[in-house]
């Protein structure tokens, strides 16, 4: 199944001849191309040799294996090993020993590159039309997710302080940038959950160079700080969130622009600790900045009255109403985090080692910008938009569509593909304009003791035959 002599990986490419290196390279035709994968991980030092998992295919895998509910090595296998066999191919042991050793060997770089280009050229593929006045809006938001509690885990995501040791699970923090035109997630920070330059703002500050002049980020309050909007204005970057808590609004003071929406001048605070002086001193002393009071006479909603920043300054083409709808437009953020961590199952990850928990991170963004080019694709052939499409019906969709789409003859792959864009289409998203709902739970979760002590120390104590 392999061979010691080693061969250029394009070479690897072409003489692995699995039919499912279609698939990929038909629903994204850029980044999962075979030749630009291996591209991408000769760039980042692979050295490979004619495997029956090279890198492609063991990329491709590894995204059938986080699209699929079941999410484990044994079950992407189990769609392997039939794609193998209809082609006339020894297939693959049932074992996961080879597709695990080859997953490992795939550059982290690589695929951290692969995911984040496949969320660019799908911003680059979006209409004008669907942009936000011409511009670019990102939006910005953290969460954490958790992954199996093993020694190299917790050394490096510890879990958090408030738990016990051995009750806790290591947890790691993300800060995720999404384009609010085609839903697609672009850059990804990740950290540890605590320690010092892990927060939300910090993980932020190391993604910003992904973001592109002209773009518009759209954020909650936390990142609403004196150096959020001066390190983004440096960068031709703009604004727009909500107030911090603890900054006062005085509509009385500064440039009126209308009624409750001014500009004042906020002056640049004293050092933090955590930036150098250079970097400080290159800061602007003073910064303008817009504040807008919005007011919410919907009956329902949660909050009825907050203050809007934003470093767009010019009322005439951005005005109040303008500003307000675009920051009601940040809750797709939630939305798009959801998606990834609900439907796409990433909240809890699999992997036993810090390098593979990143790695599986950046497969399950780079299998949601797939489902993202393909709700895209859907909603140009259907002239709709793609957030009036569900994000859940698209990925029921692909994992119905590729079985077929990998073992179809040219012929048919473009019928499949329409009948595929049709099927995505046609799950849309209920028209629930102002839709009020409790911020609770109904169902009551089983009623299982809670584990109080290590599992370790449990198990003795059951065979002592004491409870745990």
């Amino acid at each position: 199944m392999t061979q010691s002599i080693a061969r250029p990986l394009t070479g690897q490419l072409v003489n692995y001849r699995h039919q499912a290196l279609a698939a990929p390279t038909m629903l994204d035709e850029g980044t999962l191309a075979p030749s630009h994968v291996a591209e991408v991980v000769a760039q980042h030092g692979f050295q490979g040799r004619d495997r029956l998992f090279p890198p492609h295919g063991t990329l491709w895998t590894f995204v059938l294996q986080v699209l699929s509910p079941d999410g484990s090595c044994r079950e992407a296998l189990s769609r392997v090993r039939p794609w193998q066999i209809a082609n006339g191919q020894t297939p693959c042991s049932p074992n996961t020993g080879s597709y695990g050793k080859a997953r490992a060997r795939l550059p982290e770089g690589a695929l951290a590159s692969l995911a984040r280009q496949s969320g660019q050229r799908l911003c680059e593929q979006v209409p004008q039309g669907w942009l936000w006045k011409g511009r670019r809006v990102k939006l910005v938001d953290g969460s954490t997710v958790t992954m199996p509690d093993t020694e190299a885990n917790q050394a490096a995501y510890p879990q958090q302080k408030g738990q016990q040791p051995g009750l806790g699970f290591p947890i790691a923090r993300l800060v995720g940038v999404f384009d609010l035109a085609s839903g697609s997630l672009t850059p990804l920070g990740v950290g540890p959950y605590q320690g010092k330059e892990t927060g939300e703002m910090a993980l932020f500050r190391q993604e910003q160079c992904y973001l592109h002049r002209g773009d518009v980020v759209l954020a909650d309050r936390y990142y609403s700080s004196y150096w959020t909007l001066a390190g983004l204005y440096q960068r031709g970057l703009d604004y727009v969130g909500r107030q911090h808590s603890r900054r006062k609004t005085d509509f009385r003071r500064g440039q009126r622009l209308g009624r409750e929406d001014h500009v004042v001048v906020w002056p640049k605070p004293a050092k933090p600790a955590w930036m150098d002086q250079a970097s400080y001193d290159d800061l602007p002393k003073e910064l303008r900045v817009r504040e807008l009071r919005v007011r919410v006479t919907r009956r329902g909603f949660r909050t009825q009255v907050f203050v809007v920043v934003t470093t767009l300054l010019d009322a005439v083409d951005f005005s109040a109403q303008d500003v307000a709808d675009l920051y009601r437009a940040r809750w797709h953020c939630e939305l798009d985090l959801r998606s990834l961590k609900v439907a796409l199952g990433m909240d809890v990850l699999r992997c036993q080692t810090p390098e593979m928990v990143r790695k599986e991170l950046w497969v399950y963004v780079l299998a949601y910008n797939v489902i993202r080019a393909v709700m895209v694709r859907a909603a140009l052939h259907a002239g709709l938009g793609p957030r009036e499409l569900s994000f859940t019906g698209a990925v029921q969709a692909l994992n119905g569509f590729v079985p077929a789409l990998v073992l179809a003859e040219e012929s048919v792959q473009r019928a499949l593909l329409d009948a595929l864009w049709v099927s995505v289409a046609a799950h849309r998203v209920g028209k629930r304009p102002n839709r009020v709902e409790p911020r609770a739970v109904k169902r009551r979760p089983k009623a299982h003791k809670l584990l109080r002590v290590p599992r370790q120390k449990a198990r003795k104590q059951l065979e002592m035959g004491r409870a745990a």
